[in-house]
């Protein structure tokens, strides 16, 4: 079996193993021992001081230069006889020395697959197939400027280890997940969501470096410091996990503080063409052909107060409502009474509903749009690139929540707005908004034609704009703050887990607080007018004279 970089062996039989996200543990699956996660780093770690001492030794055999830039700061290495006069990232000039220095390059590389006029042509067939945009139209005169590029990455495999919770509200959560193989631009310059629209890359053809590897080749250095390289990874860890944690908590309003510090860490080198022109940037995968492109122009993104969303969304249904009724031959004096009330009641329930949004205030954000040729990639064979069968995806484990059952912390499964739950809870909303009709009822025997709805006018006065308001404020929040359980076992998903409740025992203060309530004024007096008023609502309704 062909060994990877990337693995982390079984220190009895030399397997592979892998990460089991339940135990924590790498694991091999050849003779079932374990690598703990600290081990697995000091694995690569021993790796990596071969490999730079390797690299000591043979830069002296190579006679090249680098190329630091006196605007952006970038750093690029090149062999002695080739000639960089500008700064492929700015444009300003470059100042050229001699470079003997290894810290800045990496121990693993992913060569070029495809040739500068290859890159050029799939440069040139997204344009083609974007006639419409202004960034085809200037990239196609741009084409001769297209250079390839070693840029550096962080290669991050392993644990990630997460906090995610709604930002509407509810409670906290511990998320285990695992990144596989995931690729941290090191590179302060070049646009990150630019060199994230062209990836993934194939990890089957990375090899340890090797001068060899890069002759004729631009190699840029990492220019970024260990902090903000930890930064990008958390963020790109929790970017990358968001799809699979919003659709748990089913929500996209989501937060996730990730840590990666488990994880190994390599740096590697991608083979990249790129081509920036003030504000327009390019970039081709240099290993499977993928396009992307940087829009030219910012986009601005508007966030509305939430009293505003409030009121704009009361304003589209009155309108609606308005026509509707209209439409079905009612008068317009009538109309505009009908809509006028409802519209008092609904601008009550959305202020509730809009109150716990995320944008609580005005804000205006930019940003640049990312157009990518698709997923569609190519290999080399027999000298020719072909469209590739694979087709090339990021690679995370499914995240797996951990709670605290019992006083000990398991891997569980959540379900939050199951349709048995969001059923009852319409139900109890429905029971409460027409309870004097149902108790009525019951007492008439329910005969219908007796049933006089006016009796419960009041009611339904007090009970429509709030019975809505309690269930979107308070039962939508009873699911995210109390979901189901399910504790998963080695077959599976177990039973339903329900924390053990103490039977309620009625105490003497309990009968002492429920006395005090009836027959203590002046509470009593609005209890007792209270239950007598609501008993005169079910006698009228139930038809009684």
């Amino acid at each position: 079996m062909e060994q990877k970089i990337t693995d982390i062996h079984c220190p009895q039989c030399g397997a592979p193993a892998r990460f089991d996200i339940i135990r924590q543990t790498y694991v091999c699956g050849h003779c079932g021992g374990q690598v703990g996660i600290s081990e697995a780093k000091q694995q690569k770690q021993g790796f990596r001081k071969i490999r730079a001492d390797a690299l000591r030794n043979s830069v002296r055999q190579f006679r090249l230069f680098s190329a630091s830039c006196s605007g952006c700061g970038a750093k690029v290495v090149f062999e002695e006889n080739e000639a960089v006069s500008n700064c492929a990232f700015c444009g300003r000039s470059l100042v050229r020395t001699e470079y003997l220095d290894t810290k800045g390059l990496p121990e693993s590389v992913i060569p070029f697959a495809l040739t500068e006029d290859e890159a050029r042509r799939r440069l040139a067939e997204w344009c083609d197939k974007n006639k419409g945009r202004p960034e085809a139209q200037k990239l196609r005169d741009l084409l001769p400027q297209l250079k390839g590029f070693y840029l550096p990455y962080e290669l991050v495999r392993g644990p990630v280890h997460m906090k995610v919770a709604r930002m509407d509200g509810g409670s906290t959560y511990r998320c285990e997940g695992f990144m596989n193989d995931e690729f941290i631009n090191r590179s302060r310059q070049l646009d990150n969501l630019l060199l994230d629209g062209m990836e993934p890359f194939d990890i089957e053809h990375m090899k340890e470096f090797d001068f060899a590897c890069v002759a004729g080749c631009r190699v840029k250095i990492s220019d970024i410091t260990d902090q903000e390289l930890e930064s990008r990874a958390q963020q790109e860890a929790g970017a990358a996990y968001k799809p699979a944690v919003s659709k748990t908590l089913q929500t996209q309003a989501v937060h996730i503080a990730s840590d990666v510090s488990s994880a190994v860490r390599l740096p590697v080198l991608l083979p990249v063409y790129y081509i920036c022109s003030g504000d327009l940037m390019a970039a081709v995968n240099g290993q499977s052909g993928k396009v992307c492109v940087r829009a030219e122009k910012v986009s601005h993104y508007y966030f509305l107060p939430w009293w505003l969303k409030a009121i704009i969304a009361t304003l589209v249904f009155c309108g609606a409502l308005f026509g509707a009724l209209v439409l079905g031959g009612m008068e317009v004096p009538t109309a505009l009474l009908t809509t006028g009330m409802t519209g008092i009641i609904f601008i009550i329930v959305n202020l509730c509903v809009y109150s716990d949004t995320e944008k609580n205030s005005f804000a205006v954000e930019s940003g640049r749009e990312i157009y990518t040729s698709g997923e569609r990639t190519f290999r080399r064979e027999r000298g020719g690139l072909v469209p590739n069968e694979k087709l090339l995806k990021r690679r995370i484990a499914e995240p797996v929540y951990f709670m605290t059952l019992d006083g000990e912390s398991r891997p569980v499964r959540l379900k939050f707005r199951t349709p048995g739950r969001v059923l009852r809870m319409v139900l109890l909303s429905a029971v409460a908004m027409f309870l004097p009709v149902i108790v009525a009822l019951l007492l008439n025997g329910f005969d219908f034609q007796k049933l006089n709805l006016g009796g419960s006018a009041a009611w339904f006065c007090i009970a429509v704009p709030t019975v809505p308001i309690y269930l979107l404020k308070f039962g939508i929040v009873e699911l995210y703050e109390n979901p189901w359980i399910y504790p998963i076992t080695g077959k599976g998903t177990g039973k339903r887990w329900k924390e053990k409740k103490e039977k309620t025992k009625i105490t003497k203060d309990t009968i002492l607080t429920v006395l005090r309530v009836l027959f203590v004024p002046p509470v009593s007096l609005g209890v007792w007018f209270g239950i007598i008023s609501f008993f005169v609502m079910v006698y009228l309704t139930a038809g009684g004279e």
